[in-house]
C-alpha cells in the first residue's frame, strides 16, 4: 500500500511539473524551452543567511528611528539595500532620502551583518548544483546583495560549480529586484535567452524580477512566508525546501528532455 501511495505522489509530481512547463511556454509565447543556464539567487538559496539579514535590518533601522520588523526582511529580500531604506523612509517619514543618506544607513546595516555568525551553505544546494553541472548547465548567481563577506565566499564555497564571470550583484545594476534588470544582466553574462534560462529564487521580489525577465522560475520556500506569495509573484514551480528541490531535479530535467 505504501508503495502505491509513493507511486501516486510521483505521478502527481510529474503531472504538475509538466503542466507548469506547458503553462510557462504558453504564458510567454515560447515555441521551445531548452535550458542552458541556471541563475541562482544567493541569500536564502545558496546560504542560510536570511536570519542574519533580518536581525541586522531590524537593529540598523531601529537606530535611525525606522520600524522594520525582522520578518519584513523576507518581504523586501532581493531589493537593493538603499532602495529598501528609501522605501521605508518614504512610508514612515513621508520624504525622499538622498542617495548619500540611504548609503550611510545601509553601511550601518552592513556593519551589523558582518558581526553575525557566518552563514552556512544551504542544505541540498551543492547536490542540486552537481546534478545541474552534470547535465551540462552553466551556473551563475544573481543577487541584490552587496555584502562583501558573502560575495567573497562564493568562489571558494562553490568552486567548479559557479562561473565567477557570471555573478550579478547590487553593484551591477541601476535598478534591483523586482525590476527584471538583474536577471537580464545575468542572461547577458551567461549568453542565454529567457527560454534557455532557469532561475532558482526564494523571495517574492526575486520571483517577480525573474518572471518579468521571462525566465522559467522555480521558487524554493526557505523562509517564513507562505508559498502562495511566491506563486502569486509569478513562480512557475514552488518547492518546499532545497533538499526537495535537489530530489525533484531529475524529474524536472527528464520532463524537459522527454
Amino acid at each position: 500500500m505504501e508503495s502505491n501511495n509513493m507511486t501516486n505522489c510521483e505521478t502527481s509530481g510529474i503531472h504538475n511539473y509538466q503542466s507548469s512547463i506547458i503553462s510557462y511556454k504558453l504564458k510567454h509565447g515560447y515555441g521551445t524551452f531548452v535550458p542552458k543556464a541556471v541563475l541562482f539567487d544567493m541569500d536564502g538559496v545558496l546560504y542560510n543567511s536570511m536570519p542574519n539579514h533580518a536581525l541586522s535590518w531590524h537593529k540598523a533601522m531601529q537606530q535611525y528611528g525606522i520600524d522594520m520588523r525582522p520578518e519584513e526582511a523576507y518581504e523586501y529580500e532581493g531589493m537593493r539595500g538603499v532602495e529598501t531604506i528609501k522605501l521605508k523612509a518614504r512610508q514612515q517619514w513621508q520624504r525622499e532620502l538622498t542617495d548619500e543618506e540611504a548609503r550611510q544607513m545601509y553601511l550601518t546595516k552592513t556593519s551589523l551583518f558582518a558581526q553575525c555568525p557566518p552563514a552556512e551553505i544551504m542544505s541540498g544546494v551543492k547536490s542540486l548544483m552537481k546534478q545541474m553541472t552534470e547535465c551540462g548547465l552553466h551556473i551563475g548567481v544573481v543577487t541584490g546583495s552587496g555584502q562583501h563577506t558573502l560575495l567573497d565566499k562564493l568562489a571558494s564555497d562553490f568552486h567548479g560549480m559557479i562561473d565567477e564571470n557570471c555573478i550579478v550583484t547590487s553593484f551591477d545594476v541601476a535598478q534591483g529586484k523586482p525590476a527584471p534588470d538583474p536577471y537580464l544582466a545575468g542572461m547577458r553574462k551567461t549568453c542565454t535567452e529567457p527560454w534557455q534560462t532557469i532561475v532558482i529564487e526564494n523571495a517574492p521580489l526575486g520571483v517577480t524580477a525573474a518572471a518579468a525577465a521571462g525566465c522559467f522560475t522555480i521558487a524554493v520556500n526557505t523562509g517564513p512566508l507562505p508559498g502562495s506569495m511566491l506563486s502569486e509573484a509569478g513562480a512557475d514551480i514552488v518547492v518546499d525546501s532545497m533538499p526537495d528541490m535537489a530530489e525533484a531535479w531529475h524529474t524536472i530535467y527528464s520532463i524537459l528532455h522527454s
